[in-house]
């Protein structure tokens, strides 16, 4: 776990706390005065200091040392402990950038609370930085297909907007992306663009990290919706958000405006909501896990992320888009695709979806041999296809069973729907690609219960109803 150096001129108060925290966990570090202290976080910064304010026979007390480590570290989250602790200490210890402010003798659970909320709001901070720090690339929309031409109109049409948004789709289609895409496109560009991932953060934080904290001294933590002001609060997996915070924010979104926690002050707030689920909400909200005028709240513009499976004429266009990004960010190798590579992905099955996708190039250009076009073998799996009776297809259990005319019947058609949803639906390229005449690929598909209908905005091949039944 986390490194914390703790600083405490009493030996006894070092050791206690260290042992506190190695119980749990946690390494320290321990320093008994402001020369080591400054040594320590010279030597490598800590994840966080427990700090005291006075440090006998030190050339700094713990305010001197809060202020230097402020100006040169901020990152650092630091908790003031003092056993002379008053109202002032503690007030001018938050104005110089402390987290909190503990007495002593400390009540261990106290003290585990407040670093625990320390290292998750730094832990916040740093996410939405680097964030903050990505480049336009990190949220280009590529693809050409027909499904991605129907998404990216939606999205058109939602940046000239303030409307909140509902983005739904499988975990990895890029769900993420297309927010930032309205964000990046929006009047609210020059604006935060604020992540919220409702099932990283513990139910019994949810509100502090979203709405702040006010201390007994007068110290405030901005939570994420301040820091969201002027700009975009994307809730990542609203369905996780707890019911107790879901009322909240519907408050929230009703007022624009709420009050920190511990505090009064109502804190009005200037913020377009986008969010995004892998459930069925509707549903979610029938069975009660979520409140049904949240939802309608939130859902004014449905937009569905497809697939990648329903996207599969855009897979070398995103591929070779990693290939490129891979090279630039990580100096792997920029290689072209080889046919048999491209056939390859458009006609493997993608649960993890464009996310899968990245990975499966990254682990090809890592593991690959050569300057070369990348080869179908390469894209496998982890497991490399052995060289001897490559060119043998296994039979699945099912399809060893069936007599020949059944068996190769069974094939055609799973052959077809590949490769007709490989071309996005196109006859013309399909029957190009299997050598077939157009009307006798046709006469082929119809016979074969194989039809086609516009789904997410694209063709896509299926089984007609009565053939499926029969294919079972």
């Amino acid at each position: 776990m986390a490194d914390i150096l703790i600083v405490d001129d009493e030996r006894d108060i070092r050791e206690l706390i260290s042992d506190i925290l190695r119980d749990e966990g946690y390494t320290t570090r321990l320093a008994a005065g402001a020369e080591e202290c400054m040594a320590e976080v010279n030597r490598e910064p800590p994840a966080l200091m427990i700090l005291d304010i006075w440090l006998k026979e030190s050339q700094m007390d713990g305010i001197d040392i809060l202020k230097t480590v402020k100006q040169e570290k901020p990152e650092i989250p630091i908790v003031i402990i003092s056993g002379h602790g008053n109202i002032e200490i503690a007030v001018a210890a938050i104005k110089q950038g402390a987290y909190d402010f503990i007495e002593k003798p400390f009540n261990i659970d106290q003290l585990l609370v407040v670093i625990r909320r320390a290292m998750e709001a730094a832990r916040l901070r740093r996410e939405n930085v680097r964030l903050k720090r990505r480049d336009a690339a990190a949220v280009e929309m590529i693809g050409s297909g027909a499904a991605f031409r129907a998404l990216k109109n939606s999205l058109d049409k939602v940046v000239r907007s303030n409307g909140r948004v509902m983005l739904s789709g499988p975990p990895g289609a890029g769900k993420e992306v297309a927010a930032r895409y309205i964000h990046v496109n929006s009047a609210r560009a020059s604006g935060p663009f604020v992540c919220v991932n409702s099932a990283s953060i513990e139910p019994e934080r949810m509100e502090e990290v979203l709405f702040g904290r006010e201390t007994r001294a007068g110290g405030i933590e901005p939570g994420l919706l301040e820091q969201a002001n002027g700009g975009i609060l994307y809730f990542d997996e609203v369905a996780d958000m707890p019911p107790g915070t879901q009322s909240k924010i519907l408050r929230v979104l009703v007022e624009q405006s709420f009050c920190r926690v511990g505090g009064r002050e109502k804190i009005e707030v200037d913020i377009r909501v986008i969010s995004s689920t892998t459930r069925d909400l509707q549903a979610e909200s029938a069975a009660g896990r979520f409140r049904e005028e949240l939802f309608h709240r939130l859902n004014v513009v449905p937009i569905s992320v497809p697939a990648l499976e329903e996207r599969r004429e855009d897979i070398p266009e995103l591929a070779r888009h990693f290939i490129e990004v891979l090279n630039r960010e990580q100096g792997l190798a920029l290689r072209p695709l080889s046919e048999e590579a491209v056939a390859l992905l458009q006609t493997m099955s993608w649960p993890g979806n464009v996310r899968q996708l990245r990975n499966v190039i990254e682990r090809a250009l890592i593991l690959g041999e050569g300057s070369g076009p990348i080869s179908a073998a390469e894209l496998s799996l982890g497991e490399p296809p052995a060289r001897e009776d490559a060119q043998r297809v296994v039979l699945s259990g099912h399809l060893a069973t069936l007599p020949l005319r059944e068996a190769r019947e069974l094939f055609e058609r799973e052959y077809l729907l590949t490769q007709i949803n490989r071309f996005g639906g196109n006859i013309s390229r399909t029957a190009n690609f299997v050598g077939m005449e157009r009307s006798a690929l046709h006469r082929k598909l119809k016979s074969l219960g194989v039809v086609t209908s516009n789904r997410a905005g694209a063709r896509v091949a299926h089984l007609r109803r009565g053939a499926r039944e029969a294919a079972r």
